[in-house]
């Protein structure tokens, strides 16, 4: 813009302040970072509309009436500061706005009396806010120009605001059709963010600083520092993935064939050393990507209390996260894994059944993690799996005699004895080479159901957010999922569950936000990233397209995504 036309008057739509309350700034305050829209020394118009809707909101329970009670409270400390208000047409008089801050940023609250109304081109109902709003506007502009527009000789003759713009800003595109069909500019308000904190970082390095952690499994802060003088500071727990310079001079590394990832290294803050991954080896589940092998040195490292992971759909976030707690719970590290999922669009008395039932559908994709890995790892349902698929429904008999769902002796997890009905008696069966097309013995869906519901009823709890306030996950496990979809509220409050000796995990995918109002700038996953970062007790995984792992067309999804976005295309 240029600096000797002066700055426009902005009109601020109501979802901008219930959004983004700190736009009107008081004197002191800190200053929002990378507004998307430059405020400094701006005159702020608030509609006596948008003081009506802000009212209706205020006896909410929700985030929306905690913001505007803040900014109702704010408006009223701010004009109590100058009672020399002057009134025109019953409006408080543009020329003699608050002054609220040394940028020169300043504050009218616009009334529109009846008789000034009435010289006005356009009339919405009192209902309408959009168009009380857009009314607003267009008063403004008048006032801006000097028009006297309630035919009296006095009518203000504009010598200061004169060139002014009139602009509202707001984030409705609704409102923003409505205003330009009566020739107002609008313009969206938010703030830019800085490119996401992925927590690993891909480096081509000198062989000299391979061999280091590829041979010794260390390397020091002052030599990565020598050797990468143009690298950034190394951040608490930040992953790093080195890659040799000259990879025919390391001998002893072969790219595919490396299942312990050691040329993957983590900064470890008390050690001020990048150390060698430390905990894949003994994960439950063996890592399929560099991506898989970051998470999980996450998830077992004790010291490491809060992980965040965050990538596309498919990479093992929720699988990875459900299988450790599982784990963790049966040996002794955890008594329970709690799960809370992201918050509903409904009210939970609105749904069928108990709290499971209400909450089932939101776990049903920690639940598809527990049966992926009972029938991926779990050995006597593997055989079932394939005499199903040799044999059909006419299935041989176990060597024994027994029916190999209650047998334990087949199965990869050891010590599964609490994950069994022990009320009921095994079933033994006459010796026989293959069970008749009519048997009534279960499906294998029936008996992966079975293990699943039996393994979440001891060691898993769904919590719905409502009821985690106040809650404290001592010994146990957080899981919260998708948490894109939670709101900067929601997740300051889920952040601050953990108790003593717990841990908690948040996944999500920051472009696959579904929540109302929330963006790639205010929802609970870039919120927990930036407030949490740098810090010896968090860890932060970024999955990239290529630790995909759920089907090769999902990835392919991922990739093409990614590459339309990049150019801007249509998908």
């Amino acid at each position: 813009m240029d600096e000797k036309r002066p700055k426009p008057i902005y009109v601020l739509d109501t979802n901008v302040l219930v959004d983004y309350p700190d736009i009107i700034t008081e004197a002191g305050a800190e200053k929002p970072k990378n507004p998307t829209v430059d405020m400094a020394g701006a005159h702020l118009v608030v509609p006596s509309a948008v003081v009506r809707e802000l009212s209706s909101f205020k006896r909410e329970g929700s985030d929306r009436g905690k913001s505007a009670r803040k900014v109702l409270k704010k408006l009223r400390l701010l004009s109590r500061l100058d009672h020399s208000r002057r009134y025109r047409w019953g409006a408080y008089y543009m020329e003699n706005p608050i002054q609220l801050d040394k940028n020169g940023q300043t504050l009218s609250i616009l009334p529109i009396h009846k008789d000034f109304k009435k010289s006005l081109p356009f009339s919405p109902d009192e209902t309408d806010m959009d168009g009380q709003i857009v009314l607003a506007a267009i008063s403004a502009c008048y006032i801006v120009d000097g028009k006297k527009v309630d035919g009296s000789d006095e009518a203000y003759t504009g010598s200061k605001y004169s060139g002014r713009e009139v602009i509202i800003l707001t984030n409705d595109n609704e409102m923003a059709v409505r205003a330009h069909e009566r020739g107002i500019a609008t313009n969206r308000f938010g703030y830019d963010c800085p490119p996401p904190y992925t927590g690993r970082r891909n480096l081509v390095v000198p062989n000299e600083l391979f061999n280091m952690l590829f041979l010794s499994g260390r390397v020091e802060r002052e030599d990565f520092e020598k050797l990468m003088p143009d690298e950034p500071r190394l951040v608490a727990n930040e992953f790093i993935v080195m890659e040799p310079a000259e990879p025919e001079k390391c001998i002893s590394y072969d790219p595919k064939c490396n299942p312990y990832f050691s040329n993957v290294g983590k900064f470890d803050y008390y050690d001020d050393a990048i150390v060698s991954l430390r905990f894949v080896r003994s994960f439950p589940v063996a890592p399929q990507s560099i991506g898989q092998a970051l998470y999980a040195e996450a998830l077992a490292d004790p010291n490491i209390a809060a992980v965040i992971c965050t990538g596309p759909a498919g990479s093992g976030k929720t699988y990875m996260a459900t299988i450790y707690g599982y784990m963790a719970c049966r040996i002794g590290q955890f008594i329970n894994v709690a799960v809370v999922p992201c918050e509903t669009t409904h009210k939970l008395g609105a749904l069928p059944g108990g709290l499971e039932e209400k909450m089932d559908p939101q776990v049903q994709p920690l639940k598809n993690a527990l049966r992926n890995y009972l029938l991926n790892e779990d050995i006597g349902l593997k055989k079932e799996l394939e005499n199903l698929k040799k044999y059909g429904s006419n299935e041989p008999e176990s060597d024994d005699g027994e029916n190999s769902l209650n047998g334990e002796s087949d199965n990869a997890t050891k010590g599964n004895a609490d994950d069994k009905d022990t009320t009921k008696p095994k079933r033994r069966m006459k010796r026989r080479s293959y069970k008749s097309k009519n048997s009534n013995r279960p499906s294998i869906k029936s008996m992966v159901d079975e293990r699943v519901n039996l393994i979440w009823h001891n060691w898993f709890s769904v919590v719905p957010i409502e009821n985690a306030r106040g809650q404290d996950f001592a010994l146990q496990l957080a899981i919260y999922d998708e948490f894109q979809d939670q709101n900067i509220s929601q997740a300051d409050t889920l952040l601050k569950r953990i108790g003593a000796n717990g841990k908690i995990v948040i996944t999500g995918d920051i472009e696959q936000i579904h929540a109302p109002y929330l963006d790639e700038t205010n929802n609970g996953l870039v919120y927990a990233s930036g407030i949490l970062h740098d810090d010896p007790m968090v860890a932060q995984v970024y999955f990239a397209e290529e630790d995909v792992v759920r089907h090769p067309l999902v990835k392919l999804i991922a990739e093409r995504q990614k590459r339309a976005k990049s150019q801007k295309e249509d998908i």
